[in-house]
């Protein structure tokens, strides 16, 4: 019976919203929150975060004021998504979709869901995206358009937030205009011209819709490359010139495959970015510049440089939960609050297994992919093939623009494999959704 089965998925997507309140209200705030905060009160947004987040939260904000806002906002796109999952696949297998909310209450999906980047709320946006595409696959062609036009503008949405999604973009939204089937011919078509509308939509909207403050983000890729190349060709690539205990430091003691940060706030090297700013060099041509001239002339230094960072990125023992008070760095945040605490000492706990590492969930997105090949004229097969295809390349873009090995650079790709997993599991091999 329908009601009973209905009833069921109800109350376990329910209990996973209840219990995300529970453990996280009113949503932990990090230091890139706060500055995304704080962006919604000044006159005009920058685009080192995304301006689209700033002024999403400004609209939001007097609902909830304050983190909580933004965190209701989350929790209810990426709570959304598995409902609408599990109620359709509660149609094809009962147990797979009672286990679906299950996996979405338990790490390493539930980690990161109460913590407030815009990496959360971007695979938030994206799982409900897939969740409504899938939803599509089996309605009228009239009936489908309001869905897709939904899914489309969530898929958008997160490109906006995070513009390295410019490439894993389009396979999410090929899916999305045609759920109930992957045909290669057709995707590759269509991939260049769909990456340039998105492309094409990032100055739209972040510098003539909001006139965005430009702060040059990209240029922290620049700084990060230059020191990676500088260590490993043993020649200093920035364009300036440092003193003989600063060149030292550039080419031996700066370098590490983890965080661009410590050439602009960490001691001892944040002289290099006191210097670029300071002879206005950051933001400018010619740090892009010497940047292309560094990977032409030292091309074996780059590829050394990008090449750790992306197995520090897949493979490292990274940042996964945030449990510092961005107030007073010295605390830690709700340890008056058991369910809080017994959330960090299972993350702690499983903090040094693959399970949270970046580079299992790559490559079991990659697996799902491979076993959805078959079954690619398939709705099934076309939702894994979109969701888990579009979350590999969104981790590979990584290696070549990431600053950061943290592990919410990958938390995309891990609510891709447990909803395609699920869907692939719920649905017979040559069976069509319904």
């Amino acid at each position: 019976m329908r009601a009973p089965r209905d009833v069921l998925i109800a109350a376990l997507v329910a209990a996973g919203f209840g219990l995300t309140l529970y453990v996280f209200h009113p949503g932990v705030m990090t230091y890139d929150a706060k500055y995304v905060y704080e962006a919604i009160f000044a006159p005009q947004p920058g685009d080192w975060q995304s301006p689209l987040m700033v002024t999403v939260w400004r609209w939001i904000d007097p609902l909830a004021p304050g983190a909580a806002s933004m965190f209701l906002l989350t929790v209810t796109l990426y709570w959304s998504a598995f409902a609408i999952l599990a109620f359709s696949l509660a149609r094809r297998s009962l147990p797979v979709a009672i286990l679906l909310p299950v996996a979405a209450a338990l790490p390493p999906a539930f980690t990161l869901v109460g913590i407030i980047w815009r990496d959360v709320l971007f695979a938030a946006a994206w799982i409900l995206a897939a969740a409504l595409a899938w939803a599509a696959a089996d309605r009228s062609k009239a009936a489908r358009a309001g869905l897709t036009i939904a899914a489309l503008a969530l898929v958008t949405f997160g490109m906006l937030l995070r513009p390295n999604a410019l490439f894993a973009a389009p396979v999410l939204a090929i899916h999305a205009l045609w759920p109930q089937t992957f045909r290669l011919k057709r995707a590759a078509l269509l991939y260049l011209p769909a990456a340039v509308l998105f492309y094409a939509s990032v100055p739209l909207v972040y510098y003539v819709a909001l006139d965005a403050k430009r702060e040059n983000p990209l240029h922290s890729v620049f700084v990060f490359d230059l020191g990676g190349i500088s260590h490993f060709a043993k020649e200093n690539a920035f364009p300036v010139t440092w003193a003989p205990e600063q060149n030292a430091l550039v080419l031996e003691h700066c370098y590490q495959p983890t965080l661009w940060d410590l050439y602009w706030n960490r001691d001892p090297c944040k002289f290099v970015m006191a210097k670029l700013e300071g002879e206005k060099i950051f933001g400018t041509p010619a740090l892009s510049d010497a940047w292309r001239r560094a990977i032409l002339r030292h091309p074996l230094a780059y590829l050394q440089h990008r090449a750790a960072f992306t197995g520090t990125f897949l493979l490292g023992d990274n940042l996964t939960l945030w449990t510092l008070d961005v107030e007073d760095p010295r605390k830690y945040l709700y340890t008056d609050r058991p369910a809080f605490m017994t959330l960090r000492a299972i993350d702690d706990a499983l903090k040094h297994t693959p399970l949270m590492r970046a580079g299992t969930w790559f490559m079991l997105d990659l697996l799902i992919v491979a076993l959805a090949w078959r079954r690619r004229a398939s709705a099934a097969g076309a939702f894994a093939i979109g969701a888990c295809g579009s979350a590999a390349i969104y981790i590979l873009t990584f290696s070549i623009v990431g600053v950061a090995p943290d592990f919410r650079y990958a938390y995309w790709g891990v609510l891709a494999a447990l909803a395609s997993a699920a869907v692939l599991l719920a649905t017979r091999r040559g069976e069509r959704a319904v």
